[in-house]
């Protein structure tokens, strides 16, 4: 992305979804604040966008109204999409087009979480790095197969920034700072925000196994990250063995010992979480979901997410669409 190295005012937009995550939005906006306090200048200003310019519901119950009218852009530099876990729900042709429109019009656009989800259905990620959250990167490259989505905290492509959600928004939000008005601004800022570390845009995502599991073990550690990242082509426990160093039975003492579990209930319960994600979170078919997890038949799959979550897959669904 081409920043303009100048000292005007910088005027955001942040276009709200329905039932989007509450902290996604502070991390974007709040750094936006303190560093007009900082300088004591006013560096950025913002507005809030809601589709039809309606009132809509964070995904904490609390109600937000739009400050501008969808169709006032003037002066709009930048527009974030920001949205939580009902993105894959709002699906309306009128706001993918006025994206578009934006796109054409050259505004920069941006998502936090979900909200690449709406940025890719409108085709603004096409031939563009995009990353998004955890939950959501493994049914957004299933939708979209020919996006390069990376499970990096945010994305700076030529004019599309994503951000994976959460405090991840806070650095994205410092690098565009430091880029625009310098790296003493935004360690301001960063300390305003008792965040003493910038991250960079290649930090995790996710809890360091060691730290999640409170395992030190390498050869289980090495065991649970290829659960973790061989997911679709599941691998039998004793491949999983060969390739760490154990024995099956080895390993069995070890997942006890540590996880309170055998290694095949293991490695279920990671792909039954996935599906669960997929199933709540986008608009994949059962049998592709089903393929997605390892799971040989859509009723073998069905069974194991019955058994784990006392629903089916089908009727799960249905229930968060009424």
């Amino acid at each position: 992305m081409t920043l303009v190295a100048d000292s005007s005012i910088e005027h955001f937009g942040f276009f709200l979804v329905p039932g989007f995550s509450m902290i996604s939005l502070a991390a974007v906006v709040d750094p936006l604040r303190m560093a007009n306090r900082i300088s004591d200048k006013e560096l950025y200003t913002w507005d809030f966008y809601c589709h039809h310019d309606e009132t809509i519901t964070a995904s904490n119950g609390l109600p937000f109204s739009p400050s501008r009218k969808q169709n006032d852009i003037r002066d709009l530099d930048t527009l974030f999409v920001v949205a939580g876990i009902d993105a894959h729900q709002a699906n309306d042709a009128s706001l993918l087009s006025w994206l578009r429109s934006l796109k054409q019009q050259k505004i920069n656009l941006g998502s936090t979480s979900t909200g690449s989800l709406l940025l890719a259905k409108a085709g603004i990620l096409k031939n563009q790095r995009c990353t998004i959250h955890w939950e959501n990167q493994d049914s957004l490259s299933e939708q979209f197969p020919d996006l390069q989505v990376t499970g990096e905290l945010y994305e700076i492509d030529r004019d599309v920034m994503t951000c994976s959600g959460g405090l991840a928004g806070l650095d994205l939000m410092l690098q565009l700072i430091s880029l625009k008005h310098g790296e003493s601004l935004a360690k301001d800022v960063a300390e305003q925000c008792i965040h003493p570390a910038i991250r960079p845009a290649y930090d995790k995502q996710r809890m360091d196994l060691q730290l999640r599991h409170h395992a030190h073990h390498p050869r289980l550690l090495k065991a649970l990250e290829l659960m973790r990242s061989n997911i679709e082509e599941v691998l039998t426990c004793q491949e999983i063995g060969d390739l760490v160093g154990l024995s099956v039975r080895q390993m069995e003492r070890l997942f006890k010992s540590f996880l309170s579990t055998t290694p095949a209930n293991h490695y279920l319960q990671l792909r039954l979480e996935r599906a669960h994600h997929l199933v709540l979170q986008s608009n994949l078919s059962m049998m592709q979901i089903s393929t997605a997890c390892g799971f040989s038949s859509t009723s073998y799959f069905s069974r194991c997410y019955r058994k784990q979550y006392h629903c089916s897959p089908r009727e799960e669904r249905l229930s968060t669409h009424t």
